[in-house]
C-alpha cells in the first residue's frame, strides 16, 4: 500500500510527466516550437468542444421543460419564438471537463504532453489554481440565478468582486501592477523594500514598508507589511473582472456572436500563451494554455447551437462566465510583471471594450442613465446594415484583425502596431458616435416640430437627405437577440 500511495505522491508532486522532459537534453530529437507544445496539450480543446456540443441539447431540453426561455417581449429582441437559456451551463461543463482532463493527464501520462520546463515540481493543483476555479462556479451560478429567478444587480457585482477577491488571495493577476509602479518608483526615486509574496515563502523587492510588531499576531505574524504593489494589483483585478463580465454581457446581443468573439480572443490570447511557455516564463505556463485552450474548445463546441437561427442561448450564467475566463487569461499574461502583455490581451478582446466605452460615452451624451438599455450597441447598427449574420461575420472579421494586432504587439518593440490599433479603434468610435449624435439631433428635430417627425409635416429634412435612419429599428429574421 505504501508504495501505492509513494508513487501516486511522485505522480501530483514530481517533476512534469513529459516524454521530453523524461530523455536527455541530448536524445531529444524534436525542436519544442509553438506548435509542438500546441499538440501536447490538444486534447483540452478536443474535450471542452466535445463536452460542450453534447451538453448543450441537454441543457436545452431541461431550459424547456422548466419554463427557463427567453420570451420576445423586449422590443430590442427581434427573434420570433421563446429561445432556452441554460447554454452557460452548457459552456461551464466544457470548462470542467477540460480541466479534470487536464489534471488527470498527471497521473496518465497518455493523455497530455506537458512541455519541458524548469518552474517544476508540476501539481495537480497548478493545472488549474483553485481561485480561479472558485470564481468560475461562482461567476455562473450567479449568472444562473438571474436567469432563472432575475437577481438584483447589487448581487451579480457582489459575486464578481468575490470571485476577483479569490484572484487575489491566490496572487492571480496581482503582478500586473508591477509593470509600471516599479518604473515610476524608480523615476522618482522612491525606495524600494523587500517583502514576502502574501501566502508564499518568497521575497519580492517591492514598494511599501511593514510596521513590526512587539508581539506576534495570529493573521499579520511579526508585522504588518503593506505591498503597494499588490494591493494596485488587486484593485486591478476588481475592476478587470466587472469590466471583462459587464462588457461581454453588452454584446451578447446576436446570435453566435459573444461565443465566436471569445473564441477568436481565447485563440490569439493562446499565441501568446504558447509563446511565453516555449521561453519557460514561469509557473503560471500550463495554466495559461490549458484555461485557452478549455475556452476556446467550449464555445466552439457552443457556437452550432448559438449561430443563427440560434436553438439556445448563453444567458447571463454564460456572457458573464465568459467575460470572467476571458479576464482571468489577460491578467494571467503579466503574471511576471509584462505588463506590455496584458495591454496586447486587451487588445485581442478589443469589441467588448470598444463597445462597453461607446455605450458610456453614447448615454452620456443623450442624458440617460449608464445602465438604460438602448438599441445603438456596435453589433445593433451593423444588423441593421447587413442583417444578423452580416454583422456576426463583420464582427468576427474585426476580431480577428484585433487580435493580429495584438500577437504582433505582444512580440515586443511595436510602435508601429500600436498606431494601427489606435487608427483602427479611432474609426470604429467615431463612426458609432457619430451615428449615435444623429439620432440625438433627430430626436430634438423631432421635438421641436411639435411631437412630428420632419418627414411627416411636409417639410423636407436634413437628417432624412441621406436615407434611412440607421439607428431606426428594422425587422430581423427570428432567432436572434
Amino acid at each position: 500500500m505504501i508504495p501505492v500511495l509513494a508513487q501516486l505522491a511522485n505522480d501530483f508532486l514530481g517533476t512534469v510527466p513529459s516524454a521530453a522532459a523524461e530523455q536527455p537534453l541530448t536524445e531529444t530529437a524534436e525542436v519544442v516550437t509553438r506548435t509542438t507544445i500546441f499538440n501536447g496539450y490538444v486534447g483540452v480543446f478536443v474535450v471542452a468542444f466535445l463536452t460542450t456540443i453534447i451538453a448543450t441539447p441537454i441543457m436545452r431540453r431541461l431550459a424547456v421543460a422548466n419554463g427557463i426561455i427567453d420570451n420576445p417581449s423586449d422590443p430590442r429582441k427581434v427573434h420570433r419564438i421563446p429561445v432556452a437559456y441554460l447554454g452557460g451551463a452548457a459552456v461551464y461543463l466544457g470548462l470542467v471537463a477540460a480541466i479534470f482532463f487536464s489534471i488527470m493527464a498527471v497521473r496518465y501520462h497518455w493523455l497530455a504532453d506537458f512541455h519541458p520546463s524548469e518552474h517544476t515540481p508540476l501539481r495537480a493543483q497548478r493545472i488549474m489554481p483553485w481561485s480561479i476555479m472558485l470564481g468560475m462556479t461562482v461567476i455562473m451560478l450567479v449568472g444562473l440565478l438571474d436567469d432563472i429567478v432575475g437577481i438584483s444587480p447589487r448581487l451579480k457585482i457582489a459575486g464578481q468582486l468575490f470571485a476577483a477577491a479569490a484572484l487575489a488571495a491566490d496572487q492571480i493577476g496581482v503582478q500586473v501592477a508591477r509593470g509600471f509602479i516599479m518604473p515610476v518608483a524608480e523615476t522618482l526615486g522612491i525606495p524600494t523594500v523587500e517583502l514576502p509574496i502574501a501566502g508564499t515563502d518568497q521575497i519580492i523587492e517591492t514598494v511599501g514598508f511593514a510596521i513590526q510588531l512587539p508581539n506576534a499576531i495570529p493573521i499579520f505574524g511579526e508585522a504588518i507589511n503593506f505591498d503597494l504593489v499588490y494591493w494596485t494589483g488587486a484593485a486591478l483585478i476588481a475592476l478587470f473582472v466587472l469590466g471583462g463580465c459587464n462588457a461581454s454581457n453588452l454584446i451578447d446581443g446576436l446570435d453566435g456572436l459573444l461565443s465566436g468573439v471569445t473564441a477568436i480572443a481565447a485563440a490569439g490570447i493562446l499565441v501568446i500563451a504558447l509563446g511565453l511557455a516555449l521561453a519557460d516564463d514561469g509557473p503560471r505556463d500550463t495554466q495559461r494554455v490549458v484555461l485557452a485552450l478549455a475556452l476556446m474548445g467550449a464555445c466552439m463546441g457552443f457556437l452550432p447551437h448559438n449561430f443563427n437561427p440560434a436553438n439556445i442561448f448563453l444567458g447571463d450564467c454564460g456572457s458573464l462566465l465568459l467575460g470572467y475566463c476571458t479576464v482571468v487569461l489577460i491578467l494571467m499574461l503579466g503574471d511576471t510583471g509584462k505588463t506590455h502583455l496584458v495591454i496586447a490581451g486587451l487588445v485581442i478582446y478589443a469589441i467588448p471594450i470598444i463597445d462597453t466605452t461607446l455605450a458610456i460615452v453614447r448615454r452620456k451624451m443623450a442624458g440617460k442613465s449608464f445602465s438604460e438599455a438602448d438599441a445603438d450597441h456596435l453589433h445593433h447598427m451593423l444588423k441593421r446594415a447587413f442583417g444578423v449574420k452580416g454583422a456576426v461575420f463583420t464582427l468576427y472579421g474585426i476580431g480577428l484583425g484585433f487580435a493580429a494586432l495584438g500577437v504582433a504587439a505582444s512580440f515586443g518593440r511595436a510602435r508601429l502596431v500600436y498606431a494601427l490599433i489606435l487608427i483602427f479603434a479611432s474609426y470604429i468610435g467615431v463612426t458609432a458616435i457619430k451615428i449615435a449624435r444623429r439620432k440625438v439631433i433627430e430626436q430634438q428635430t423631432h421635438a421641436r416640430t411639435g411631437g412630428f417627425h420632419p418627414a411627416e409635416t411636409g417639410r423636407p429634412s436634413k437628417v432624412d437627405t441621406h436615407g434611412p435612419d440607421p439607428a431606426r429599428p428594422e425587422t430581423e429574421p427570428a432567432g436572434t437577440t
